[in-house]
């Protein structure tokens, strides 16, 4: 996902120094990288740091995670305990949102993590996700969902209980208050 949006510099200035905190406060989350290098890369590419701004600002607590050798991008997932709050009530895709009869949401996962540019996490980001902490243990998250599945009228998403991470699925036309996603972006 990308898009052609960017920060102004006070709000890019704002950004950087809260991500500068986030990844000095949890160094096990990105052991062996270093924060120039991954700042540099930012600065680089604007509109990814606007998606960034986009996973803040609906409360997903981005982080840096990882960075993928063979493309030289590190990896920005929500890191926020639950589900980002900014993120919850909403359906999985829009026609799931435009098919339902009945009190329909304002918007859908798929729907809103395209607007942000970011890409909805699939069941391994997420269990990879859960190797760095514990999250979504009062809420759940819908994740990529596979065609045929899809197809079929379902969708997935997954939380984290009894110390174990549990992949379900549901109509993908169903939405809860403690019900969100969890995005990355890749820089």
């Amino acid at each position: 996902m990308s898009t052609n949006k960017k920060l102004d510099n006070e709000a890019s200035e704002e950004l950087l120094a809260t991500l500068k905190g986030r990844f000095e406060q949890y160094p096990q989350r990105h052991q062996g990288l270093q924060w120039a290098a991954i700042e540099d890369k930012l600065l680089a590419h604007p509109s990814r740091l606007w998606s960034i701004d986009q996973m803040e600002a609906t409360g997903g607590e981005p982080d840096v995670i990882g960075l993928d050798k063979a493309t030289d991008q590190y990896i920005f997932c929500d890191c926020a305990a639950e589900s980002p709050k900014g993120r919850r009530s909403i359906c999985y895709d829009h026609d799931a949102r435009i098919g339902r009869k009945k009190y329909p949401p304002q918007d859908s996962a798929v729907e809103m993590a395209a607007m942000m540019g970011i890409d909805l996490l699939n069941e391994e980001q997420y269990r990879l996700l859960q190797t760095l902490g514990e999250f979504d243990l009062k809420t759940s998250s819908w994740i990529h969902t596979p065609a045929a599945i899809r197809k079929l009228g379902g969708a997935l998403f997954c939380d984290r209980r009894y110390d174990t991470v549990f992949l379900y699925h549901n109509g993908a036309d169903s939405y809860y208050g403690a019900r969100g996603f969890r995005g990355t972006v890749r820089v």
